[in-house]
């Protein structure tokens, strides 16, 4: 039976979209329909909604979160602000809905179908080169960059022996330092109580690490992550934590559990304590925390930042694809 394929609205498909993602070998946070709305709603001006819903007798079995604008089209969101982008899509029906995809888009007007941030493990990968050869389009997969992660084991232990010697004696060492030099603690803020508070500290320490997350920071993005942050927390994926030295806060990094991954979305510290490193201690707690709780992958997301290789992580490689007609 041929898929029946149809352009549909967030409130239509909000709770298949939800069951389908359940049913996803990769989950991932941004491509809930949660993460996918804030977006439009914030920053979809200029664009026009494609949400490509492709239904088997009545069951939602993949959805091509897409949006136009002009003569292009693109997953909806932006590098910005998203670390992956990809199809949601019942295992097995792969080639079944990218085939249908092509059908679609061969009768819509569009010069160019534009992919951000496709993780190397979608299996758009293994479709879409020869479907754009078949229907006569030039395909091109063009590295991007890479979000390191690392799969936890069942115990910290076990963590610490997977780390090289000598990054495993670094991580051991700070952390006496931090523990023999300073009066801290560190903990995590999961619901929507006071966040308004502590995610102002968040952004400040963000803005203080680094000149390039300051600029980033603008009033149109803080407004993004504020929604986004207190979304997540009603729907119980956000983790905020925070260091403290002496009743200070010198460190914070935002998470998001979902799908048993912890993702570590942005973070930031205080300068003037970087000689106790706890801006890299304070990850590396948040991933001891994750193993506690019965995690089993850590996701730094994008950018090769030296701290994640550090703390054990393995590259995942991003690609840009572009199709033209």
């Amino acid at each position: 039976m041929a898929l029946i394929v149809s352009q549909e609205e967030f409130n239509d498909v909000w709770q298949d979209w939800e069951s389908l993602l359940r049913v996803c070998k990769n989950q991932r946070i941004f491509q809930t329909p949660s993460w996918h709305y804030l977006w439009w709603k914030e920053m979809g001006n200029g664009a026009q909604l494609r949400l490509t819903c492709f239904r088997d007798d009545g069951n939602l079995v993949a959805i091509a979160p897409l949006m136009s604008v002009n003569t292009s089209l693109s997953f909806l969101g932006d590098t910005d602000l998203w670390d992956y982008h990809d199809f949601v899509i019942t295992p097995g029906k792969e080639a079944q809905v990218f085939a249908s995809l092509f059908e679609v888009i061969n009768d819509q007007q569009w010069s160019d179908f534009t992919l951000t941030s496709v993780p190397e493990d979608s299996s758009c990968l293994d479709y879409l080169p020869q479907l754009s050869k078949q229907n006569g389009y030039m395909f091109e997969k063009i590295p991007e960059d890479v979000a390191p992660g690392a799969i936890l084991p069942a115990t910290w232990d076990e963590y610490l022996s997977s780390l090289s010697k000598k990054d495993r004696h670094e991580l051991r060492r700070k952390l006496r330092r931090l523990e023999s030099e300073s009066n801290f603690r560190w903990y995590a803020i999961e619901t929507a109580d006071g966040l308004d508070e502590s995610l102002g500290d968040f952004f400040s320490l963000m803005r203080q690490s680094r000149q390039d997350k300051a600029e980033f920071l603008t009033p149109e993005r803080e407004m993004f992550f504020r929604q986004a942050f207190g979304e997540m927390a009603e729907l119980d994926f956000l983790r905020l934590f925070f260091m403290e030295i002496d009743g200070e806060r010198v460190a914070s990094a935002v998470c998001f559990d979902y799908g048993n991954t912890r993702f570590l979305y942005n973070s930031g510290y205080n300068p003037a304590y970087s000689q106790l490193s706890v801006g890299l201690l304070l990850n590396a707690l948040c991933v001891r925390q994750s193993i506690d709780a019965g995690i089993r992958y850590f996701d730094f997301l994008r950018g090769d930042e030296p701290y994640k290789y550090d703390l054990g992580a393995k590259d995942l490689n991003l690609y840009r694809i572009v199709i033209r007609r």
